[in-house]
């Protein structure tokens, strides 16, 4: 059974003019996943693939123009009020800058605390104070912390400080958005690891966003695979990472650093996404795809799969084996 389910997600921003007079620029285009029990989802792509705006709406943080999101079988995108907020505890977010996501006037306790006091009204000072403390305690972070301030923690601390105010009203859900790029590389271990050891303890599901492709060959069980708004392919870590089916999967693939440029094999893409290398009709790859056919042109590509739940959007994928 699917712990959360998305389902056509789709969002548009209005670029340019005054007053939202501007082009409408489809960020996101009928996304479409499910997270099982325990498991880890990674959403992959380029800047501007639309990765953090799907993980924004799923927390609805921002609203979706057209689709649906559900949690544990209930339907959260019309959710208000009351209910939206009791819907709230069960998936929690952590944020990729731990220097901008925690308030600097408000003291550790209380921010780590603010949940408890939103969903637990019935607990008292003294209480939250106790459960902040195991909480932090669980993240690798003492009880010395509590009255303490985030200018006074590393980077590395403060997300570990971001995860525990995640966890602190015991979520099912964890929507994990580029939790380890703003740190460094030995700290990014670490906080991997506790991430890792939280999972198997509470048998959390994690969506986790990333660009880092090696962080997700390590934490994740399945990966999505973005461009230009949309999934272009789906499917278990090892089926997508040995036998890419999309040109974009395995253009991403071969620009991931190697240890001898001599080792690197194909095209990586020309670069970074923009609006001009997106094909406005048609499969939205094809101005960057090798392997571009003219009936590539003119009609929309949709999700073909293989036995093994595979999936990909490409009229001509790469060869099976």
């Amino acid at each position: 059974m699917s712990v959360l389910r998305a389902d056509r997600l789709s969002k548009s921003f209005r670029r340019g003019g005054l007053w939202g007079a501007g082009i409408s620029h489809k960020a996101v285009d009928s996304v479409t996943f499910a997270l099982k029990e325990g498991e880890t989802l990674a959403i992959v792509g380029e800047s501007g693939s639309g990765k953090s705006t799907t993980a924004r709406m799923v927390m609805r943080l921002l609203e979706a123009d057209e689709g649906s999101v559900h949690l544990l079988g209930e339907e959260i995108t019309s959710a208000t009020g009351k209910e939206l907020r009791m819907l709230r505890k069960d998936i929690q977010m952590v944020f990729q800058d731990p220097f901008a996501s925690l308030n600097p006037r408000m003291k550790i306790v209380e921010t780590v605390g603010e949940g408890l006091r939103v969903h637990h009204p019935e607990m008292n000072r003294q209480q939250r104070r106790k459960k902040v403390a195991e909480t932090l305690a669980h993240c690798g972070i003492g009880e010395e912390a509590l009255d303490r301030y985030p200018h006074q923690f590393s980077g590395g601390q403060r997300q570990r400080v971001g995860i525990a105010r995640a966890l602190i009203v015991e979520p099912k859900v964890l929507v994990l958005d580029e939790p380890v790029s703003a740190l460094d590389v030995s700290v990014q271990a670490q906080i991997l690891n506790l991430l890792k050891r939280i999972q198997q303890e509470r048998n959390l599901s994690y969506l986790f966003i990333s660009h880092d492709l090696s962080v997700v060959r390590h934490v994740a069980d399945r990966v999505a695979v973005m461009f230009a708004g949309s999934v272009v392919e789906q499917g278990a870590v090892e089926a997508v990472f040995e036998t890419p089916r999309h040109p974009y999967t395995k253009m991403l693939l071969a620009a991931r650093p190697i240890a001898h440029p001599n080792q690197r094999q194909g095209d990586n893409g020309n670069g970074d996404l923009d609006r001009e290398s997106v094909a406005d009709s048609g499969c939205a790859f094809r101005l960057r795809c090798p392997f571009v056919q003219d009936d590539c042109t003119g009609f929309e590509v949709s999700i073909q799969s293989d036995e093994s739940e595979h999936t990909f959007a490409c009229l001509h994928p790469l060869d099976k084996s």
